[in-house]
């Protein structure tokens, strides 16, 4: 029985480099992949403005979904399903899952007070403040700083991430916890929520009899609720293998960091399924 191939991946340490976000190794297999028609979904915590300076770099055409699974945007022109219900914005129909910017500052200010300790989020830092913490170029650091639905802030110091993630929670946000910062983001997006719904527009397009494999790369926690969500869960590792919580699940390694390892698995995936 045939089978259609839609692909999910992250984009930081899993199709870009971990530190000097190089791709140059998977743009062959990129191409392939549009030969072919196989749908390549960046699936990320990075804003619009950063995703779409990428995906045009890239050449890919197909939507993508930004800040951590807060929304959705396609194509209008190249969607291959219909439309579902959303806002037109650009080129784009936007299905928001998350909420609006100002309503996540305004709880990144209750969770400071949940937690009984100050944070600082993107929004109060200068562009160039950003640059100095983050080694971002100045225009990569204001796309970076052009939230539209969460708020990077600094991962506090001597609070556990049990204890951010459960008072995020009781105010009806989740956080996702990094070493430097953590994200805060509103209860109904997620990556797998978004996942979720995008196979189920893809499944409506199948030519009857056929049916739909879907594969998701990553490379942290914040993936894992992607990677849940996929027939066939890939993780890249870093230079020190793979991370810890992803690496027990019995998913498939990829042989070699990013962008390398991301062209090796995807190019055995082709070969496996088709």
């Amino acid at each position: 029985m045939a089978s259609a191939i839609l692909l999910f991946t992250d984009l930081d340490g899993t199709l870009l480099h971990g530190e000097t976000y190089d791709y140059q190794a998977a743009l062959p297999v990129l191409a392939t992949l549009k030969q072919q028609g196989i749908p390549v979904i960046p699936v990320t915590s990075k804003t619009r403005a950063e995703v779409e300076t990428l995906i045009q770099t890239l050449g890919i055409t197909d939507p993508f979904v930004v800040e951590n699974g807060s929304a959705i945007f396609i194509p209008r022109d190249t969607c291959p399903f219909a439309l579902p219900e959303g806002e037109d914005d650009g080129p784009y129909r936007v299905v928001a899952l998350g909420v609006a910017y100002v309503m996540a500052r305004a709880g990144l200010r209750v969770l400071a007070q949940e937690i009984g300790r100050p944070l600082k989020g993107f929004g109060d830092f200068s562009v160039e403040q950003i640059q100095g913490l983050t080694g971002l170029s100045e225009t990569d650091a204001q796309q970076a700083k052009a939230r539209e639905f969460t708020e990077p802030f600094m991962t506090p110091k001597n609070v556990t991430p049990e204890t951010l993630m459960e008072a995020a929670e009781s105010i009806g946000f989740q956080v996702v916890v990094g070493d430097r910062f953590s994200h805060l983001i509103a209860g109904s997006a997620g990556k797998g929520v978004a996942v979720h719904q995008l196979v189920e527009h893809y499944r409506t397009t199948l030519p009857a009899g056929e049916t739909l494999t879907t594969v998701g790369l990553g490379n942290s926690p914040n993936d894992l609720a992607m990677l849940e969500n996929v027939d066939q869960a890939i993780v890249l590792p870093g230079k020190s293998g793979p991370h810890p919580r992803l690496s027990d699940r019995g998913w498939t390694l990829a042989p070699a960091p990013a962008p390398e390892g991301w062209a090796m698995a995807v190019q055995q995936v082709l070969v496996d399924l088709n």
